[in-house]
């Protein structure tokens, strides 16, 4: 698994080390391709039923867990269903 550094944090000058990946997801209505900074443990935990998406992604806003669950991007959604869904 490759380490990605960021400025997740720091501790005094030291850079922390960070386990999020970029995930790429294709909306299925509009085609286009988005990417996701995710922790991949998360995505393992998720598909075994450990847990919920609200919870294990927390730090993605509602409409980019919609796009890991449906393919359907948070503009295309809005289109589909309208502002409340």
């Amino acid at each position: 698994m490759t380490i990605i550094y960021g400025m997740i944090g720091m501790k005094g000058k030291q850079m922390i080390a960070s386990t999020m990946r970029p995930m790429n997801i294709r909306c299925k209505s509009c085609g286009n391709v988005y990417s996701l900074m995710i922790n991949p443990e998360d995505v393992i935990l998720w598909q075994a039923g450990e847990g919920n998406i609200q919870e294990l992604f927390f730090y993605l806003s509602a409409g980019e867990r919609e796009l890991i669950i449906s393919q359907t991007c948070d503009g295309c959604w809005k289109e589909l269903y309208g502002e409340n869904e």
